[in-house]
C-alpha cells in the first residue's frame, strides 16, 4: 500500500506519513516513511509518503501512483494536483470544513472528509488559526483504510505525540468518528 500526503509546512505532514509507519510496524507490517521538501518554510506546500507491505520494502523511490492520498490542507486542491498519479479506484482523505460545499471532484475515486482543523483546536493542538491537524487526519486514515487499525494508531500517537498526548488521542479518536464518505 501506498500513501502520498499533501499539506503545508507546520500542519505535521511528515510527522503524519511517520505515524502511520510506526502504526503499520505495529501491526506487524514493513514500512517506509519519507518527505519530500520543495522550499522548507511553514505554510509551504509539504509532500510525505508511506509505503507499507507485508514483505521486505526495498523500493526507496517518491510515490507515483499512491493507493491513497491525503490532504491536510483543502486549499492546495487549487493549484496542486494532489490527485496526480492516484490508482483509478484509489481513495482520498480531504481535511475540508465541516457543512461547506465540496468542489466537484473526479468521479473514478472514493473520497471521504473531516474537519480536521475544528477538532484539532477544540482539543488544543495547535492555535485556532493554526492548528496542527495531523492526529485527527490518522483518525480518519484509520477509518477508511482498513490496513491499520485505530487502537494501533492511536499507541503510536500516543508514543510519538511530544506533547498533549491524550489531546492528540482524543482528536484521532473523535475523528475517527467524524469522518464521512462523500457521496457524488
Amino acid at each position: 500500500m501506498e500513501v502520498r500526503f499533501h499539506g503545508r509546512g507546520g500542519q505535521g505532514v511528515v510527522v503524519a506519513s511517520e505515524v502511520l509507519a510506526k502504526a503499520a510496524f505495529r501491526m506487524g507490517f514493513e514500512v517506509s516513511s519519507f518527505p519530500f521538501f520543495g522550499v522548507e518554510r511553514r505554510g509551504a506546500p509539504v509532500t510525505a509518503f508511506a509505503r507499507i507491505d507485508k514483505k521486505p520494502i526495498r523500493n526507496k523511490s517518491s510515490i507515483y501512483e499512491p493507493d491513497y492520498v491525503v490532504v491536510l490542507d483543502n486549499s492546495l486542491l487549487k493549484g496542486v494536483d494532489v490527485l496526480e498519479g492516484l490508482k483509478p479506484g484509489g481513495t482520498v482523505l480531504i481535511n475540508y470544513p465541516e457543512g461547506s460545499v465540496i468542489p466537484a471532484l473526479k468521479p473514478s475515486f472514493k473520497y471521504y472528509t473531516l474537519d480536521a482543523n475544528a477538532i484539532a483546536a477544540a482539543h488544543g493542538i495547535g492555535s485556532k488559526v493554526a492548528p496542527i491537524v495531523n492526529t485527527s487526519i490518522m483518525g480518519g486514515f484509520a477509518k477508511m483504510c482498513d490496513w491499520v487499525s485505530l487502537d494501533a494508531m492511536l499507541e503510536t500517537i500516543r508514543a510519538v505525540a511530544p506533547v498533549k498526548k491524550e489531546e492528540n488521542v482524543a482528536a484521532a479518536r473523535e475523528a475517527y468518528e467524524k469522518t464521512r464518505e462523500v457521496v457524488q
